[in-house]
């Protein structure tokens, strides 16, 4: 049983992506701390300031999340005047959110820190491996926390 468990400890696919995730992560929060923004905040204001449908419920879809954790996680920026989330008059049940102009400009002012650690990221993991690894990913499906 020991050998399995240093077999797992030293190749499970799960625990090296998570390891290497949150190195990844921590890479760019630092890049982005001037900005105020962390990489979860600066994904999210992206995918919102990209998206045609604004309601809350697909912004969770493409972002992986569930609702719950959608909402903790734009909490903040709603806090700080970078999003709205507004109830729609016509279906009291549907969330819609936007950045603001703040947040737009927070975002605009977050890219070159970004684009400078994703160059520095892409000279360890060429484009390639990460396409793979998101196709790979959205086959598994599922949501994240």
């Amino acid at each position: 049983m020991r050998e399995e468990l240093r077999a797992l400890a030293a190749g499970c696919a799960g625990l090296s992506l998570r390891h290497a995730a949150r190195r990844v992560t921590l890479l760019h929060d630092e890049a982005l701390r001037d900005s105020g923004l962390s990489l979860a905040q600066v994904g999210l204001m992206a995918l919102i300031a990209t998206s045609a449908d604004d309601r809350m419920t697909a912004l969770a879809a493409r972002a992986g999340l569930d609702p719950s954790t959608l909402s903790r996680n734009l909490r903040g920026l709603e806090r700080d005047g970078l999003i709205e989330i507004a109830t729609v008059e016509k279906d009291l049940r549907r969330r819609a959110v936007w950045l603001t102009e703040s947040g737009l400009r927070r975002l605009h002012g977050a890219l070159p820190a970004w684009r400078a650690t994703q160059a520095r990221i892409a000279e360890l993991f060429p484009a390639d491996l990460l396409e793979r690894i998101a196709t790979a990913s959205e086959k598994l499906g599922g949501k994240e926390d």
